[in-house]
C-alpha cells in the first residue's frame, strides 16, 4: 500500500461518528482529570497556609519567649523577674514578654546585619551578684549586655 492510501484509511476510520465519540470522550476525561488534579493542589495548599497561619496566631497569641540560653523552654516573664527552668534567673524591672521578645529580636536582626555567624547567650554573675544576660559572638568578637 503506498503512503497516501493509508492516510485516507484512517481518516475514514475517524470519520465513523462511533470512533470520534470515543475519542472526544477520552479527551473529556482527561480534562475533568486534569481539573481534580489541580483543584485537589489548590486545596492542600490552602491547607498548608492555614495551618501557617494558625501556628503564627498561637505564637502572637501566647507571646511566649523561647529562652535563648537552653533553647528549649519558655521564659517566664513577671514585673521585676525573667527566669528559665534552666536556671536563667535575672531581676529586671517592668519587663513583659512583648518587650522582651522585641529586645531580643531587635538585638539579633541588628547582630545580623553585621556577622553571619549565630551569636551565643549565656547568664553571667557581675560583681554585685547582679546576674546579666549576655549575648556574645565568638566571630566577630561582639558582645551585647541584654538584661
Amino acid at each position: 500500500a503506498r503512503m497516501g492510501e493509508s492516510l485516507t484509511d484512517t481518516f475514514q476510520m475517524l470519520e465513523d461518528p462511533d470512533e470520534l465519540a470515543v475519542l472526544e470522550e477520552i479527551q473529556q476525561e482527561l480534562i475533568l482529570q486534569e481539573q481534580s488534579v489541580l483543584e485537589e493542589y489548590e486545596r492542600s495548599l490552602q491547607f498548608d497556609e492555614e495551618c501557617l497561619n494558625a501556628m503564627l496566631d498561637g505564637l502572637d497569641a501566647s507571646d511566649k519567649v523561647i529562652c535563648p540560653v537552653c533553647r528549649k523552654n519558655h521564659l517566664t516573664v513577671r514585673n521585676h523577674l525573667v527566669f528559665c527552668q534552666c536556671g536563667l534567673y535575672i531581676s529586671t524591672q517592668g519587663m513583659t514578654e512583648e518587650k522582651l521578645r522585641s529586645l531580643l529580636e531587635n538585638t539579633l536582626t541588628e547582630h545580623s546585619h553585621r556577622c553571619f555567624h549565630n551569636p551565643e547567650f549565656t547568664v553571667t554573675s557581675g560583681m554585685g551578684e547582679e546576674t546579666s544576660l549576655l549575648m556574645s559572638c565568638p566571630v566577630c568578637d561582639s558582645w551585647t549586655i541584654l538584661l
